[in-house]
């Protein structure tokens, strides 16, 4: 998979799904690599609690073209971006290099 975003522990943030495809991998021990270059990291947010994901118009859930079939006011969540745990990731792979867990000792001692 790819990443938009990776926090200092590892965590991948990345279009809705990727998450889910990561539980079905685990579940079924297939390993799960993200591939992502070095300008991709962002050391200053800790984990994925902490990135902000957008949110796309409620419209795209609530909507089927200009047709309303959901109850007028019922509020929709419609993110853009999932975020992956680090516990779901087997490697982490660079344009500098390969990163194994755990992520937070690999990041630092990556980024000497």
């Amino acid at each position: 998979m790819g990443a938009d975003r990776i926090t200092a522990n590892g965590d991948v943030a990345n279009k809705i799904g990727t998450y889910g495809a990561a539980l079905l991998a685990r579940a079924h021990g297939v390993k799960v690599m993200v591939v992502a270059p070095e300008s991709t990291f962002d050391l200053t947010i800790a984990d994925g609690d902490d990135i902000e994901i957008e949110q796309r118009s409620g419209d795209e859930v609530t909507d089927v073209g200009a047709v309303r079939v959901a109850v007028e006011g019922v509020p929709a969540w419609n993110p853009v971006f999932d975020v992956t745990p680090a516990k779901l990731i087997d490697l982490i792979v660079t344009d500098k290099g390969v990163l194994e867990p755990p992520f937070d000792a690999a990041i630092q001692r990556w980024l000497k």
